[in-house]
């Protein structure tokens, strides 16, 4: 007898259905997110006599506890369906739209049953695989943090400080927000005597000291002045922003160097810091997105589709649409998409190809998709063969082929 095990999940608690080979929801149940709860899951399923290595288990997620819970407890036919094939889905069952967490649970089950050569077979990746995938996204949620802050830091100088922004080289050195944590208001600035303005940049490690003139006379220019009020009302906040800026700069240095760091014990190392353009974040940004098990993508087009660089095709009779691709997982298009825009510059290949599509109207954005998605086919295939990038012979395999340009 085989059973297929559907478990629509939540924070707080799961809907289970347990489905027969004929269709039947044979059990279901609601158990709560606690450790009873779990064991409850499996003291139902030993009721069926059946193992847990023989029961095929579907979800909508591979983050959160349970899915430690079905591995540990000897689940190794898990399937991680994306929730857009659940919603799509969903009309083979009710056409009125109606829905509720226990039908889909029995959705879940019932796709393993009827669709399931369809869907890709869950392996957890290694230990320092999910290390960077952590420091990666780590990585991208400090950058955005840096970037909100340092936009509200500058709109605030601009009210009452502007003279702030312009002594160093921006917001982001680290320099530039202890020089507004130490002279926080426009009138300290004015009071600063060359001497001491040396003294402060020495203090801080400036690498420039041959600029010091000219980041001092910076600082004396006229500038619009703000009345005492404004001062009073907006130099706390700038203070406190510069802070949160410094040590969000610190997070990310740190964070980088640790992504560094374990990027270099990988296997896989070598394959995708041999791509051009990468450097020390794309790299294994990249490494992680296509991660270690090979059967996850067969084929290169379902890695460009995951990552949105190639479009969607509806043809139907006379007429056929080529639209952006929405659906697919969004991180991994920027990252794809920074990366083709950073190849520019150290590709020969990646330049022309950019160039033929802009002769041929694309627009910079379009551009950069296309190239990322002859990118994402070529890490594919380096990726499946354990091979490290050549650009020598890629220039070969292109001349021999002469692919045209698709847009």
């Amino acid at each position: 007898m085989s059973i297929y095990i559907g478990i629509d999940w939540s924070q707080s608690k799961h809907d289970v259905a347990f489905v027969n080979e004929s269709g039947r929801v044979v059990a279901a149940m609601t158990i709560p997110h606690t450790p009873k709860g779990l064991r409850q899951f499996d003291d139902v399923r030993q009721q069926f006599a059946v193992a847990a290595s023989e029961c095929p288990v579907a979800l909508e997620t591979a983050h959160n506890l349970i899915i430690d819970f079905l591995w540990t407890r000897a689940y190794n036919q898990v399937y991680v369906v994306p929730p857009t094939v659940v919603k799509s889905c969903r009309g083979r069952y009710r056409q009125s739209g109606a829905r509720t967490d226990q039908h889909d649970a029995y959705l879940l089950a019932n796709l393993l049953r009827t669709d399931r050569e369809r869907l890709h077979l869950w392996r957890p990746d290694s230990v320092l695989t999910c290390q960077m995938r952590a420091k990666v996204s780590l990585y991208r949620y400090v950058t955005r943090t840096c970037t909100q802050q340092a936009n509200r830091l500058r709109a605030v100088l601009l009210r009452y400080y502007p003279a702030a922004l312009d002594v160093f080289s921006g917001l982001n050195v680290q320099i530039t927000l202890e020089f507004i944590r130490t002279y926080p208001t426009p009138q300290a600035a004015t009071d600063l005597t060359w001497a001491e303005f040396q003294a402060f940049a020495t203090d801080h490690r400036y690498p420039r000291p041959k600029q010091l003139p000219t980041c001092f006379a910076n600082l004396q220019n006229a500038y619009p002045e703000a009345v005492p009020e404004t001062i009073q009302v907006y130099q706390e906040e700038a203070v406190l922003l510069a802070t949160l800026l410094l040590q969000s700069l610190q997070t990310k240095q740190a964070t980088k160097r640790a992504l560094k760091g374990l990027f270099r014990q990988h296997p896989d190392q070598a394959i995708f810091a041999s791509l051009p353009g990468v450097g020390d974040y794309l790299a294994p940004a990249l490494l992680v997105k296509f991660g270690e098990d090979r059967q996850r993508f067969p084929t290169s087009g379902s890695a460009q589709a995951l990552a949105g660089t190639c479009p969607v095709t509806e043809s139907s009779g006379k007429r056929k649409v080529i639209k952006f691709r929405r659906g697919c997982d969004r991180e991994f298009r920027d990252v794809a998409q920074q990366w083709a825009r950073c190849s520019v510059s150290e590709s020969a290949w990646a330049a022309a190809y950019l160039e033929q599509l802009r002769m041929r109207g694309a627009s910079e954005n379009h551009a950069h998709r296309c190239l990322a998605n002859r990118w994402l086919a070529i890490a594919w295939k380096l990726w499946q063969t354990h091979q490290c990038y050549d650009a020598s012979y890629h220039l070969q395999q292109c001349a021999l082929r002469r692919q045209p340009l698709d847009l």
